[in-house]
């Protein structure tokens, strides 16, 4: 689902290890995806608490003899699971403190927290975190309710995930290979509804919402009649229950996903566009049709208002009616086939990416259907703008230009405190994450080559008897060029880690390191890196996430400067070679513009850094003493432009 970086700014002291850095990040990036045409992306559509809210409004609207009924089968339902399951199919308790799982919270937690009815149930029953994971939606319902600017809701949605994440290990890359959350696009402007509900249901057709909500829609009808037959004992029937509850909470979570704007809008594209539309569409909202010709203005996930989710309870309404009037109808009793039909379905949307051969009863399902949104056309004339997320690989440029105060000068006793400037120019190549899980994760990785010219200090040299200021030649340091190398690569819990464990854990556990890098975009184990948004942009600590590194002096040209000698009022000219390592430590990002290709970004940098000269050389005078040098500490900030073009 969500894949981020690590660096390790002790990568630079080895020019072997420099130079295999390239393989080693695309061994970070690429191995996870293995067998994948895609880079994994966020498959949210309505978040955990907007999925209850929308079950909730349901199973309020149903009549009060089919509310009774309902709760009737929950009542068998809970039979040896009193310990977890609430009193009420709703619980009216539920919150940040409940310690019972709720009907309500079922369609939330399938298929963004499990991937099947059988592995949801067996969640829901058995694990301690998904108590866990309630509470958090809980607290995220608060959140959203509360926040009043965008700001707050990238914020509120952004702490929840790394909740979620901790929680549900599993959260960030349950996800598969397939588009199962989302609507199939439509093939011409005058497909029909049969047409299209056909060409989503059939067998071997790409795993779709539609075809998901009606398999196990299907599937729960069947349990639904099967726990009628007149020989089942109490245990049976309540496993049948249980079982056909949990096919239809599971069929339910599909349908409400369709009722997003931002998987209405059609799946067609690569892994970006796909991305971004989403989360543009779900944000801005989309007006849509129904098949029932219905106008609409939908939105998605974190961004729900009452209207969307009394639209999608309606058509939960419905589906949980025909559930229940199966249970009502006697002469409706499907036989038990084997022993193993008394489990939830074991079907899963994550593993499985094309729709499996069943008799759907077409017209039971249009019933439900022909409520949902018409999804947009597929790429060609008359397509639905689309919108793209910064991922994949990408060329860029970028410049900047920087100011930083200096401790005194290479000299001993130079001293005084200075002011030095400078300007980079550079070529970057790297892979863009950014926001994968949220809008305010970090997981861009570049490395960035290019030149980068310094100004002279305003310090000056000044030998013993001297009282005049100079130019560039009398500055403590001189004006000079360097080569300027720079890295960006987020870590896990120390700089370097993930770059350690990449080459066994992809191989060993691929599913760990899948973790690990999710947690590593979003701030690291100790989230003390993660970006927080404000109504003036974004702020963001970047220690050990970033390393710049300049070199002075390594062409044919070595760089000099005078050192004035302790005792007399000769100086010492000095060639020297230096490296200068920048470590940044705080960013501000304004609102950045990005097209459907290229991305424009400005950011204001603050850093530090120390100047280590090496290969130093006495020119003159002639057999002078050799003259040590000591190391340059900084403190700075610069102004950063960069420009890539996504391949």
């Amino acid at each position: 689902m969500k894949y981020m970086l690590i660096f390790n700014t002790a990568l630079f002291h080895s020019t072997i290890m420099f130079r295999w850095l390239p393989s080693i990040w695309l061994l970070i990036f690429f191995l996870p995806v293995k067998g994948s045409d895609r880079v994994p992306e966020s498959s949210a559509v309505w978040v955990y608490p907007e999925h209850r809210e929308i079950a909730v409004l349901a199973i309020r609207q149903l009549s009060a003899e089919q509310h009774k009924l309902l709760e009737d089968i929950w009542t068998q339902v809970r039979i040896g699971h009193e310990d977890r399951l609430s009193a009420s199919i709703i619980d009216p308790g539920h919150s940040l403190n409940s310690q019972f799982i709720d009907l309500a919270s079922w369609p939330a937690i399938a298929g963004d927290h499990s991937c099947s009815p059988q592995e949801m149930t067996d969640i829901i029953l058995y694990t301690d975190w998904i108590i866990k994971v309630d509470h958090i939606a809980d607290r995220l319902r608060t959140d959203l309710n509360e926040a009043k600017r965008r700001d707050q809701t990238i914020n509120a949605i952004r702490n929840s995930d790394i909740r979620l994440q901790r929680a549900d290990l599993d959260y960030a890359t349950r996800a598969g290979s397939n588009n199962v959350h989302f609507l199939l696009e439509r093939d011409r402007v005058d497909e029909t509804m049969e047409e299209y509900f056909i060409r989503c249901l059939r067998e071997g057709a790409p795993l779709n919402a539609l075809a998901a909500y009606s398999y196990y829609h299907t599937k729960a009808m069947e349990r639904a009649a099967q726990s009628k037959l007149p020989a089942l004992d109490q245990e049976q029937r309540s496993a049948i229950l249980l079982a056909a509850l949990a096919n239809e909470a599971f069929a339910l979570h599909f349908i409400e996903d369709v009722y997003a704007a931002g998987h209405v809008a059609g799946t067609w594209g690569d892994a970006a566009q796909r991305k971004g539309t989403h989360d543009h569409y779900n944000e801005s909202g989309l007006e849509v049709e129904t098949w029932d010709n219905e106008p609409l203005v939908l939105t998605g996930d974190a961004y729900m208002r009452p209207e969307d989710a009394l639209v999608a309870a309606r058509a939960v309404r419905k589906s949980l009616e025909q559930f229940l009037t199966v249970m009502e109808d006697s002469s409706e009793v499907v036989m038990l086939a084997t022993e193993e039909e008394i489990t939830p379905d074991p079907f899963n949307v994550c593993s499985n990416n094309n729709v499996p051969g069943i008799d759907f009863k077409y017209e039971m399902l249009r019933e439900v259907l022909m409520g949902t949104p018409k999804p947009r056309l597929s790429e060609g004339l008359g397509q639905l703008d689309r919108f793209r997320a910064e991922l994949g690989p990408f060329l860029g440029v970028s410049s900047s230009v920087g100011s930083g105060t200096l401790d005194g000068g290479f000299g001993q006793q130079q001293n005084e405190v200075a002011v030095i400037g400078s300007i980079e120019a550079n070529l970057i190549l790297g892979l863009g994450l950014d926001g994968v899980m949220n809008k305010a994760g970090d997981g861009l990785a570049f490395i960035q080559v290019g030149l980068r010219q310094d100004s002279p200090t305003t310090s000056q040299f000044l030998g013993p008897s001297t009282s005049f200021e100079g130019s560039s030649v009398t500055s403590t340091i001189p004006g000079r060029t360097a080569y300027n190398l720079r890295v960006r690569l987020p870590f896990w819990l120390i700089p370097g880690d993930l770059i350690i464990l990449a080459p066994i854990l992809s191989w060993s556990s691929p599913k760990t390191f899948q973790r690990m890098a999710v947690t590593a975009g979003n701030g690291g184990l100790i989230p003390w890196q993660l970006g927080v948004s404000t109504p003036v942009g974004r702020f963001q600590f970047v220690l050990g996430r970033e390393v710049g590194v300049s070199f002075y002096g390594v062409n044919r040209v070595q760089e000099s400067l005078i050192i004035p000698r302790n005792e007399s009022n000769e100086s010492y000219l000095v060639a020297y070679r230096s490296t200068k390592w920048d470590f940044p430590f705080l960013e501000y990002q304004p609102t950045r513009i990005f097209s459907n290709t290229q991305s424009a970004i400005l950011k204001l940098q603050f850093s530090f850094g120390v100047d280590v000269p090496w290969r130093n050389q006495t020119l003159a005078p002639e057999l002078a003493e050799q003259v040590e040098l000591k190391d340059v500490w900084y403190v700075g900030a610069r102004i950063v432009f960069d420009w890539r073009l996504y391949l």
